[in-house]
């Protein structure tokens, strides 16, 4: 079985270091750990990652939301935001983009894992019911 990659977006580089140390004892394969959103969706395109894991406040123009919608428009990776920010309009802005999950800072080990794995079945899921639905409808 090949292993879950994953691409961190976090713009603090300890925060980013620690994230990325977490995924690698939980056994998975960090791609990369990036600064902005403009670097996020190159590494995503150079090798595509099966998850993203996206801070909401980044440095550069473009924030994690603003990423995360392009992401998701363009690329079929489950984001899942990391972020210190749980206020009521952060929240709403980030659920337009169709996340897999919000995880609030500072990150618990078992939080980050359970986050990771709901994420990637329901994925899954997802990508098994547009395929059902395309082949469904070929056959109309």
């Amino acid at each position: 079985m090949n292993p879950i990659k994953i691409l961190v977006v976090e713009d603090e580089v300890i925060v980013a270091q620690d994230i990325a140390g977490r995924l690698k004892k939980l056994g998975y394969q960090v791609i990369a750990t990036v600064s902005s959103g403009e670097e996020a969706i190159e590494k995503i395109n150079e090798n595509l990652p099966n998850l993203v894991l996206m801070d909401i406040v980044l440095k550069g123009d473009m924030d994690g939301i603003t990423a995360a919608e392009i992401i998701d428009s363009k690329m079929n990776v489950p984001i899942v935001f990391l972020t210190a920010y749980a206020d009521r309009k952060t929240l709403e802005r980030a659920k337009l983009t169709n996340p897999f999950g919000y995880l609030v800072k500072p990150l618990q080990q078992k939080d980050l894992r359970v986050a990771i794995e709901i994420t990637l079945q329901q994925h899954e899921i997802e990508m098994k019911m547009q395929q059902y639905l395309k082949a469904s409808e070929a056959v109309r």
